[in-house]
């Protein structure tokens, strides 16, 4: 994979985002409230509302556009919802955050 660092853990709220742009578009950098930190494509399935600008709960976003929840560990809607806002790999060391610019398949 190819890694870039985009920050630190800090750089994103606790329950918040951050986008980060990349030649291929926006990726929206999640970070819960234990700390882990989770990246999807910056458009919702539905309607490609921002992610980002929607609110954080547990693992899980909502889109603020029409209330579509997203799962950030695997990119899927939760039903009764189908679609999937594709993931990134992304890593946490000593602080320092990087991700995988590198989109993947949706996993239910």
């Amino acid at each position: 994979m190819n890694w870039i660092q985009v920050g630190s853990l800090h750089d994103i709220p606790r329950q918040g985002s951050r986008v980060v742009n990349t030649p291929d578009g926006e990726i929206a950098l999640f970070r819960s409230v234990d700390d882990r930190v989770f990246a999807l494509n910056n458009r919702c399935p539905h309607k490609g509302g921002q992610l980002s600008q929607g609110i954080v709960h547990g693992k899980r976003v909502t889109c603020p556009m029409h209330s579509w929840v997203i799962d950030l560990e695997t990119g899927s809607a939760v039903a009764p919802d189908v679609g999937c806002a594709h993931r990134h790999e992304v890593r946490v060391q000593y602080g320092a955050v990087f991700l995988s610019v590198e989109a993947e398949v949706c996993r239910a």
